[in-house]
């Protein structure tokens, strides 16, 4: 396994991919032309952050994927990331390729000199609150809000 930095050929794949978080995902819903344009957002402006793949170098076939996004801390005085959209494939799991992502993503968010990484995930996922903390992450005691704002 290969971690890479996506391309925009690989926009359908990841698309496929972010189906599938979405669909184990409360508050989300798939929707492949919004999950697109936002891949695309990303690849094409890489200010604005990273889609991490991981890709079997054997066939090219990407099984998993992250996206960090990059801000600005205004607390830290430095550039921070948010981890998005973490999926592996079902029939990939359990091979340490979750682990292999996020290493990567924590590994390339320190050699940029981030001061913080920040995710989010369903309260009920007790699955990837375990991964997390194994993974030297710790929860915070924020509170998330969200407003929605409509285009049209």
């Amino acid at each position: 396994m290969v971690i890479r930095s996506a391309t925009t050929d690989d926009i359908d794949r990841c698309s496929e991919l972010l189906a599938a978080l979405f669909e184990q995902e409360a508050e989300f819903t798939p929707d492949s032309q919004c999950q697109k344009k936002g891949l695309q957002m990303i690849i094409e402006n890489p200010s604005h952050g990273a889609v991490l793949v991981c890709e079997n170098k054997n066939n090219g076939f990407i099984v998993g994927m992250v996206i960090l996004l990059y801000t600005v801390s205004t607390a830290l005085g430095k550039k921070v990331a948010l981890l998005e959209d973490m999926i592996v494939d079902p029939a990939y799991r359990s091979q340490g390729i979750g682990s292999l992502l996020l290493q990567h993503a924590v590994g390339l968010a320190e050699d940029m000199e981030f001061g913080r990484i920040t995710l989010l995930t369903d309260e009920e996922n007790k699955t990837a609150h375990a991964f997390y903390r194994n993974n030297g992450f710790v929860q915070s005691g924020m509170v998330v809000f969200r407003k929605i704002i409509s285009s049209s």
